[in-house]
């Protein structure tokens, strides 16, 4: 059990000091997709200690089940005279309410992040199902046409994934500027990045009071767009892409389950687009997330390998 509440001790860590530090990492956005990487890391590494924990618990538990008080003086060595006295029968069945409180949680953590992740899937799917009926196509143009007043461009994805830009943004838009978009939209499909999208504001959704869901779930959304920024900018040049989200920012906010050109950030986009990054930049953060990120992802094995080793800081026999 001294595997779990490492474990446990490790994802308090994690969840209240990282968010501050990854912040500081990942603002500027040089390096976006390994600062969504960071973030991912940070937000799984605290969910996978509690599921390794609660395993773990479980396993103690099942393990000593005729021995309740064996367990309890394990975990909570400083009560053990009174424990092994049979004067504290609420602190024997403690390790079995915990138990099971820990599985409780982690149990409701499952099925709203679930939850979450098929109301978001069943959204997406049917604006693009709703938008390939109501759309028109247009030759040179890779998306479905919407006639709406505002300027809007986003992605969706679908059977199949599909990008939707309004009768607006067309007529506001030159040729090489909606090209521009266009690759920033593809980028987004390419990547995959309504998955992580997705799978991130679930975590928020089914965590609401830890700060390092909330603001991981705002922080990957602001690096995914950065993300498809780089990726338009390599293939039309980033003063293009810069011109074409400037006549975009004005535009309606994308509906939910979708990923927009101009939805997230744009000023800050738009400094970083102005202003390209220097390559010594780019690497000192390439080094320092990195590092950031198998610190992260290491930690959860250390108390597990010490333990698999035998190696526990409670009385012989603790798990």
């Amino acid at each position: 059990m001294s595997a779990a509440i490492c474990l446990l001790l490790y994802s308090f860590a994690v969840a209240t000091l990282s968010p501050r530090v990854l912040l500081g990492l990942t603002r500027a956005g040089t390096e976006p997709r390994l600062g969504v990487v960071a973030w991912l890391a940070a937000m799984v590494s605290v969910v996978a200690s509690w599921v390794t924990a609660t395993a773990l618990l479980i396993m103690s538990l099942t393990r000593n089940w005729d021995q309740p008080g064996r367990l309890a003086t394990a975990c909570f060595a400083a009560l053990r005279r009174v424990v092994d006295g049979g004067s504290g029968a609420l602190l024997q069945a403690g390790p079995f309410i915990v138990t099971m409180a820990a599985a409780s949680a982690l149990s409701t953590l499952c099925w709203r992040s679930g939850r979450s992740l098929w109301r978001t899937r069943t959204l997406s799917r049917g604006h693009a199902e709703r938008a390939r009926v109501i759309g028109r196509r247009i030759d040179g143009v890779d998306a479905v046409v919407v006639d709406a007043p505002e300027r809007a461009a986003y992605c969706v994805a679908g059977r199949p994934d599909t990008i939707v830009v309004t009768s607006a943004a067309l007529n506001a838009l030159t040729e090489r500027h909606l090209q521009a978009v266009l690759a920033h939209e593809r980028a987004h499909l390419t990547g995959h990045h309504h998955h992580v999208l997705a799978f991130a504001r679930a975590l928020a959704a089914a965590i609401p009071g830890v700060t390092l869901f909330s603001t991981g779930a705002r922080e990957i959304a602001r690096l995914l767009e950065m993300a498809a920024d780089d990726t338009a900018a390599r293939s039309h040049g980033s003063l293009t892409l810069l011109d074409a989200l400037l006549a975009l920012s004005l535009g309606a906010l994308a509906p939910r389950g979708a990923i927009a050109a101009a939805g997230t950030d744009v000023l800050a986009r738009a400094e970083r687009l102005a202003a390209p990054f220097a390559a010594r930049n780019q690497w000192t953060a390439r080094l320092l997330l990195t590092a950031t990120t198998l610190l992260i992802a290491g930690g959860p094995l250390i108390p597990v390998a010490l333990a698999a080793v035998g190696a526990t800081w409670c009385y012989p026999g603790a798990v």
